[in-house]
């Protein structure tokens, strides 16, 4: 089995990025050959050339086309709310001509410099390996310096292919930063609490944006000529928010196409308006574009002018979804949507509504709808409305790779995850936060009596994680890109003036509805660094209470015990060493498996570990013991899905490892006082010569591999059951795995492990899992106790098993019980 090949099936799984470097690899292998062959001249190296141009171009504009409908849902639906959101409050004594031209203005500016040159041309650079958000820049901190609090970093962790993207500089006068960071633990700590923050907020904003731009398009019925009441407004909203949130199990992927249409048709229409609407009103207002106006506006409006800017920053409610699914798309095609298209006609939007509030003042409550022509107001609505439901899907879809993100760093408890499509990679669904987010919107499309109470919590909510990504942002300029800290001073002072301007206006705004951000960023963000921290205590204490191998070195070979066919998996949170819950059975009961596996399933701070470096391999103790180490490694995009083929690959690594052990000396000898061989990532390229374990596939009906035994077993019980099963399920069809070792020579102690392996895989695979209590110490402070015997134990009972979430075959399972006193 060749591991380095990818399956075609799987090809389409790929990141739209692969497609790119594939094409540079194809013109990079024209290119080699028109060297060699130079009788073809330079007309071959530009027809090569051409090619790559063509394909990067092509594949730029699809992404670019696909990228309408999930990055721009939420910034082109801003028009709807943003002028009435500004001209509220006190601010409704200042609606003139000379304020709505300032107004503009504001906007336009913030336009320009958050979300073009901020994210457009800086942020969008500061990439981890394609993947972008909070999390990818925390990922980059970690990798490039000790900043993770969780110990479980390994010197082969550095050896992935992704680990080892970004620029490798020499060290300069920013190592001081990074040494200092990594010198402190509670500067660490506060890091860690700010991107939890940041976190906290993206869902905060899952739960407002869907209410926000629902009833701000849906609000269109109340300027219509039939004038439903509100309560028939809220109640339709509620409706269409039910609906969405009960699809929300199909995926995107089925209707991702549609969505581009949508938005791409919404952004010519409120082009056409703007246009329509600054000529036929007032086309002096193309002078606001000079930031003399916003000088104006503030002397005019004093304070209330500042506060009003909480309705401004509305203007870019969305701006970080451009990097947040930079994943799904590249920063290139995100790049051209935005400048071609998005930014010309939200400017020329608001520069239309802006001409025709100048001559109609009495219409800022109900700005666009007001400013649409009577001719095309339906169609308008229509839009409108399907354009809100796309905003919505959109920031829903990001909070769902948020959490997974989260989780997958130990900071949020164990979800189902369901993958929604077998072609889009990334696209999930986790139905608990599905439903607990249907349940907060609603509270707060009913709860809240006026969009602008939510406008003022939907700001709060997207200037927070703005305000956050700066700030991560100067950390990567320093650590990452190793720039000068005085360039990452400029850029975050510069960026903090401005958001911070904008976020104070929003503070100023908590008590008329600011306070639901904050609310429910602080629960997430408690949620989260409650389990990291129970997490992070229940490692220490396996870290400290590991098994001497001094201790399993003294039982011998048989351990002391019984050694029993087949094979035992003891997972383990440890990446290294026996955890206690191995000597915990050991005396307890009288037997262990004749194969023994210590299982770490392990998540690294990159996106997506290559499936040919997923398993590492190590050996513990001598030989004759037969224990091995197994560390199967995730990206924190990676799915962790139920194949069901676990199982072989593990068997079919550790043979090679084996093998590979036999004929290379650094692997043969363990250290003589650890007796912990080194460990290897298995893969094709590990190996010299062809693997000498056959793999042959039969299919088979009806049988459950997991209450196999062997041919020798005599047990009834399983016989019977074994056979109730295969008659209750006739038609069941699955493949059996068998594995024989190739006739031709090898090293006789070499063969004689493989034997010894493939009859204990024949002979049946247990799973054993420690089934653990979390408590705190007697001594420990009353805060501690409350945050491990309350808050972690809640979390544990409530959410997913472990056995569940790593699919492990409930009849195989053994569980060992063990108290931690943390």
């Amino acid at each position: 089995m060749n591991r380095m090949e990818i399956p075609e099936q799987d090809r389409t799984n790929l990141q739209p990025q692969v497609v790119l470097a594939e094409a540079q690899d194809s013109l990079h292998a024209g290119r080699q050959e028109g060297e060699d062959e130079q009788t073809r001249g330079s007309g071959y190296k530009m027809r090569s050339a051409s090619k790559f141009f063509h394909a990067n171009i092509s594949a730029s504009l699809i992404l670019a086309y696909q990228s309408f409908g999930v990055v721009y849902g939420d910034l082109s639906t801003s028009p709807l709310y943003v002028y009435k959101s500004i001209f509220v409050g006190k601010m409704q004594n200042h609606q003139n001509p000379d304020t709505v031209f300032g107004a503009f203005s504001l906007i336009f500016w913030i336009l320009t410099l958050i979300p073009l040159l901020k994210y457009i041309i800086i942020v969008l650079a500061a990439d981890d390996n394609g993947e972008g958000g909070t999390f990818a820049l925390y990922s980059l901190l970690c990798r490039h310096g000790k900043f993770s609090l969780l110990p479980n970093q390994q010197a082969a962790d550095e050896e992935l292919s992704a680990y080892k993207y970004g620029p490798s500089r020499q060290p300069s006068s920013s190592v001081g930063l990074k040494r200092f960071l990594e010198k402190h633990k509670k500067l660490r700590t506060a890091l860690l609490l700010v991107v939890l923050l940041g976190a906290g907020m993206v869902i905060g904003d899952g739960v407002v944006t869907p209410a926000m731009s629902v009833l701000s398009s849906v609000s269109g019925l109340q300027a219509a000529q039939i004038g439903l009441p509100q309560g028939v407004v809220r109640l339709l909203s509620c409706m269409i928010l039910v609906g969405l949130f009960a699809l929300q199990h199909c995926g995107t992927h089925k209707v991702g196409f549609l969505f581009a249409p949508v938005v791409i048709v919404w952004l010519i229409s409120i082009l056409a308006i703007g246009l329509y609407n600054t000529i036929h009103w007032n086309p002096k207002i193309v002078v606001a574009l000079s930031p003399h106006y916003i000088i104006k506006f503030f002397r005019q409006t004093g304070r209330d002018g500042w506060i009003s800017l909480g309705g401004v920053l509305l203007s870019i409610t969305g701006t970080e979804a451009m990097f947040a699914d930079l994943g799904h798309f590249s920063a290139c095609s995100i790049r051209i949507a935005f400048t071609i298209l998005v930014y010309p006609c939200l400017v020329v939007q608001y520069m239309g509504q802006a001409a025709y509030l100048s001559k109609n003042i009495s219409s800022i409550s109900n700005s666009f709808y007001d400013s649409v022509p009577g001719a095309v107001f339906w169609p308008v609505f229509i839009i409108a409305t399907l354009a809100a439901v796309v905003a919505s899907q959109a920031i829903i879809s990001a909070t769902f790779s948020i959490i997974k993100q989260c989780h997958a760093l130990g900071c949020f408890p164990r979800v189902k995850v369901v993958h929604t499509s077998k072609q889009i990679y990334g696209q999930i669904y986790i139905p608990e936060i599905n439903w607990i987010l249907m349940v907060l919107t609603l509270a707060v499309a009913v709860g809240f009596t006026d969009t602008t109470n939510i406008g003022n919590a939907y700001g709060l909510a997207v200037m927070s994680v703005m305000f956050i990504t700066t700030f991560l942002m100067a950390l990567v300029m320093v650590v990452v890109w190793q720039r000068s800290i005085v360039l990452a001073a400029v850029f975050l002072v510069f960026f903090w003036l401005i958001e911070g301007s904008c976020l104070s206006a929003a503070f100023m705004k908590i008590p008329q509805g600011g306070w639901v951000s904050i609310v429910l960023s602080f629960i997430f963000m408690f949620v989260m660094f409650v389990w990291h921290y129970g997490t992070r205590r229940k490692y220490n204490f396996d870290l400290h209470n590991k098994v001497p191998l001094k201790w399993i070195l003294g039982l011998g070979p048989s351990l002391g015990i019984v050694r029993v066919p087949g094979i035992g998996l003891i997972y383990s949170e440890l990446a290294t060493g026996v955890p206690a819950i191995f000597s915990h059975f050991v005396t307890n009961l009288p037997a262990f498996h004749n194969v023994l596996v210590f299982v770490c399933v392990k998540h690294v701070p990159v996106p997506y570990v290559a499936p040919e470096e997923r398993f590492l391999i190590g050996r513990i103790c001598p030989r004759p013991y037969r224990m091995y180490r197994c560390i199967v490694r995730y990206g924190y995009k990676d799915l962790q899905g139920d194949d069901g083929n676990f199982e072989n690959q593990l068997i079919q690594s550790i043979a090679e490892f084996i093998q590979m052990e036999a004929i290379e000396p650094q692997f043969s000898s363990p250290d003589s006082v650890s007796y912990d061989g080194r460990m290897a990532v298995i893969s094709s390229r590990t190996l010299q010569s062809a693997s000498s374990l056959v793999v042959s596939e039969v299919e088979d009906f009806g049988v459950i591999n997991s209450i196999q035994s062997s041919s020798s077993s005599k047990s009834l019980t399983l016989q019977s059951l074994r056979s109730a099963y295969d008659d209750e399920n006739p038609q069941i069809r699955r493949r059996q795995v068998r594995f024989q070792i190739s006739p031709h020579g090898m090293d006789p102690s070499v063969r004689d492990e493989l034997m010894e392996l493939i009859q204990a895989k024949e002979a049946g695979v247990a799973y054993i899992m420690g089934h653990s209590y979390i408590k705190a110490r007697r001594s420990s402070s009353f805060l501690k106790k409350l945050v491990i015997d309350f808050g972690y134990s809640f979390l544990r009972k409530n959410c997913r098993g472990p056995a569940v979430a790593l699919h492990i075959p409930h009849i195989s399972l053994i569980e060992v019980g063990m108290i931690y006193h943390v």
